[in-house]
């Protein structure tokens, strides 16, 4: 990030601080003599409310996908830092869950940050989402928070625009899927047909299955005002797989519950966006397909509890971004399963996709004297 983008007036400036232990290595030891220290621009710090978040998003979904693309080639070529993401979990709320995803991204982009999303299933029955975030985009030069914006509009759409680039990468030298079947009709599962409608898929018959009827007659609603083709409610999980060729998996389960492989017999592609619904016995009849190997293969996911099963990782194909470059082929004669961990990465470059798009209409909210001890001494 250059520093240019933050002249506004909210602008400030510090001189550089002498190091706590001069002459450690790297340390600033002051300017030369007779010269004045170089003054470094504090960033305005801005709030991005969610409407100017989704605003932003409508419509650019092909634009996102590309966007997530380029990030997970950036993240595989090595210019990115994304370690483990951090869960706080709750005993007395054992359902319960806030992540932490810090991560910084290079290449244009240039930028640090951290999202911190919650997960509380609990909600749903109150009326209200199950999952809640925040995303905060940091300087690069000066690590100063500049920007803190919704985060649950760009969460879903960065995971909905990693599913449809699965969905058309994994199947290009496969029969493309005619009939899709959606598990789980939350959220998430709304913003992944919307995606793959976005990027050109259009499906003859879309099943729906949820433990919750309510919300597969919600979604069963929202399907009918956007999609075209035979609807079906199933009541069970076996025939929608059994009759779909692309199978999402958008649930909150915490442990697999899909145990039987023959009901994978057909061979489908498989985006188990979810991570945790499918037993290892699942994964080791299919050819599987993560975004990052050592992020995806943690925290109890279905990759996770395959690799404890077998003691190795001889059960993965490769990642998306092998697929991408032409670096693993897959076959035709097994089930395709992409278990995406979905990576903070992702999320900072959506996000300063929409706060470079937010700040160059001029519709920033910027908090005025956000950061207020500028001076060391006063």
């Amino acid at each position: 990030m250059t520093l240019h983008r933050f002249d506004t007036p909210a602008m400030r400036t510090a001189t550089s601080e002498e190091p706590e232990a001069p002459g450690a290595p790297g340390a600033f030891e002051g300017p030369e003599p007779g010269t004045a220290p170089s003054p470094v621009a504090v960033p305005p710090f801005a709030v991005v409310p969610g409407a100017q978040v989704q605003q932003v998003l409508r419509g650019r979904e092909r634009q996102i996908v590309d966007l997530v693309e380029a990030t997970y080639r950036l993240h595989a070529a090595g210019d990115s830092v994304n370690p483990p993401s951090y869960f706080l979990r709750f005993p007395d709320r054992p359902t319960a869950r806030i992540i932490a995803l810090p991560a910084s991204i290079g290449g244009r982009t240039r930028v640090d940050g951290v999202k911190w999303i919650s997960s509380f299933p609990g909600n749903v029955q109150a009326g209200i989402a199950r999952a809640s975030a925040v995303l905060i985009l940091n300087d690069h030069d000066t690590g100063y928070p500049f920007a803190c914006l919704e985060g649950s509009v760009i969460s879903a759409s960065r995971t909905a625009a990693m599913a449809a680039s699965a969905a058309g990468r994994l199947s290009r030298h496969r029969r493309r899927p005619t009939r899709i079947g959606f598990f789980g009709t939350g959220l998430i599962a709304r913003y992944v047909h919307t995606y793959l409608t976005a990027t050109g898929w259009s499906f003859d018959h879309i099943g729906v299955h949820d433990l919750s009827a309510d919300s597969a007659a919600g979604f069963r609603a929202f399907l009918r005002g956007t999609a075209t083709g035979r609807i079906t409610v199933h009541t069970g999980p076996e025939q929608l797989i059994r009759s779909s060729d692309l199978v999402v998996f958008a649930t909150v389960a915490a442990r697999p519950h899909v145990m039987d492989p023959a009901w994978f017999g057909h061979n489908p592609l498989v985006l188990h966006v979810s991570l945790r619904d499918l037993a290892p016995e699942v994964l080791l009849a299919s050819a599987n397909v993560v975004d990052d190997v050592d992020h995806c293969l943690r925290a109890d996911t279905s990759p996770h509890l395959t690799e404890r099963l077998t003691g190795n990782r001889d059960f993965l194909t490769g990642t998306l971004d092998d697929v991408m470059a032409g670096r693993v082929s897959l076959p035709d004669d097994r089930p395709v399963v992409f278990s995406p961990f979905g990576l903070g990465v992702l999320d900072l470059a959506v996000g300063k996709y929409v706060y470079d798009e937010v700040a160059g209409a001029g519709r920033l909210h910027v908090v005025e004297d956000f950061f207020h001890e500028l001076r060391r001494h006063g």
